[in-house]
């Protein structure tokens, strides 16, 4: 595999090095120039295996050549040894329940695949690395459970203080050994910002940076499977399925993309966001503008007021847009609004479909999962389009009882995963929003 920066303005690179590497040098996002096509098929052979199987399959395809066969087996099946639930709603939809992982997390999909590739990468070559990752709410619990207790990998994790939950918290403060967070008196994208700066600082490269962000290639690749999955769990190829995605940095979306790249027939990508509504005014308008500071919505995870996959969308559509959100080369908007339905989703909407979810079919979803099976409500009230869609629900309910309770009057139940942070100590250092501080942070805690 070969990987190009979005910005156009890096050497070409393998796949190993991008995921080590994280960022190009040119602050573009890595981009594989090419990827393998599964048939018809290869597709139906996927119906009756289990997960683990179908993501062994598809990588070895994907990263041909990258990684030893037996390795990636071995990798491949204890990354995901628990379920994948798909949940019948009413005959044309289905709920994808990504929670069943470590931290009751999509998010546990991309971060214990590139966590085990990064070490067998690192392992071959004997060298070290420091993590640095920002998170709106779950990847940062779910990267810290993935490289927790990794010899050659130190993590660091910025979150913003008043907008993750407590449960979301905990899973990233309780660890400790190789997991420092740091609470930062701000937004999601201050943290990001001061991540991707610490990337491009030539006074840190002797730090050995890398991230574990949607911004890394390592994170969509696996992303990428649990679409073909549930393809050939439900359906009979060449028959087309809708995806709905409550969508926040859109790294999830890009899997999505990558997946339909790769051959399965999406009819339609539904990227529904809450009031972070800069993806669907940018569809509907064809102007970009960030939201700064980003709004504060009950689907915390997605409050991003710059999505910096929308670079990697943009790219795959012939555009050219930088890290600040600067479109160069304006893609093919026609096409774009043709594959990709956006819609914004307010926390009013989020908290009555959360109810009516609950009561119409005794389905308890939390807010993120709310947003996205509001935007596929929508695309079908607009479009009268009914065809097999699954939309995803990215956490357990139970990292948001509160907002679940209110809606339904249920508790929800507390999954193995989420208990065992409660009555732990936390460990957590303080920063604002001055990328000087954070600088200067790194060089004493890792020079």
């Amino acid at each position: 595999m070969k990987l190009y920066s979005t910005n156009l303005n890096a050497p070409e690179v393998s796949f190993q090095e991008a995921l080590i590497t994280g960022l190009a040098p040119d602050r573009g996002l890595y981009m594989p120039k090419s990827l393998p096509s599964f048939s018809k098929e290869e597709i139906d052979s996927f119906k009756d295996a289990p997960y683990s199987e179908v993501a062994y399959r598809v990588l070895s395809k994907v990263l041909e050549g990258e990684v030893d066969d037996e390795s990636l087996k071995a990798i491949t099946y204890e990354a995901y040894n628990y379920d994948v639930p798909l949940e019948q709603v009413d005959e044309q939809t289905y709920i994808m329940r990504l929670d069943r992982g470590p931290t009751a997390s999509f998010k546990d999909f991309a971060a214990r695949m590139m966590a085990r590739l990064m070490q067998y990468y690192l392992n071959k070559e004997n060298r070290s690395l420091t993590i640095l990752t920002a998170t709106s709410g779950d990847t940062g619990s779910a990267v810290a459970d993935a490289f927790y207790g990794l010899d050659n990998i130190k993590v660091i994790v910025l979150f913003p203080t008043d907008e993750v939950s407590d449960r979301q918290r905990k899973q990233m403060t309780t660890l400790g050994k190789n997991i420092t967070a740091i609470s930062v008196d701000g937004k999601f994208d201050d943290c990001q910002a001061m991540v991707k700066q610490a990337f491009a600082d030539e006074d840190l490269k002797h730090l050995n940076l890398s991230s574990a962000n949607s911004i890394n290639i390592g994170r969509l690749v696996p992303q990428s499977i649990y679409y073909i999955y549930a393809y050939a769990k439900l359906r009979d190829y060449p028959e087309e399925i809708i995806y709905s995605i409550p969508s926040g940095n859109f790294g999830n979306m890009m899997g999505c993309v990558l997946a339909r790249t790769m051959g399965v027939p999406i009819k339609k990508i539904i990227t529904s966001v809450n009031e972070n509504d800069e993806v669907p005014t940018f569809l509907s308008t064809g102007k970009y503008s960030k939201i700064v500071p980003s709004k504060n919505c009950l689907s915390n995870a997605m409050n991003v007021g710059h999505p910096s996959n929308l670079a990697r969308l943009i790219a795959i559509y012939g555009g050219v847009m930088d890290e600040q959100g600067n479109i160069s080369k304006e893609p093919d908007m026609d096409k774009l609004r043709n594959d990709i339905y956006s819609t914004s989703v307010t926390d009013a909407e989020t908290k009555e479909t959360i109810k009516d979810i609950f009561e119409t079919y005794n389905v308890l979803i939390e807010p993120h999962g709310a947003v996205g099976v509001k935007g596929l409500l929508e695309f079908r009230a607009q479009s009268g389009d009914n065809t097999l869609a699954v939309t995803l629900e990215t956490a357990d309910p139970a990292k948001f009882p509160e907002h679940v309770k209110a809606q339904t009057g249920v508790e929800p139940e507390l999954p193995d995963s989420l208990n065992k942070v409660e009555s732990k100590d936390e460990f957590m250092d303080y920063l604002g929003t001055e990328y000087p501080a954070f600088k200067n942070y790194l060089q004493e805690k890792l020079g």
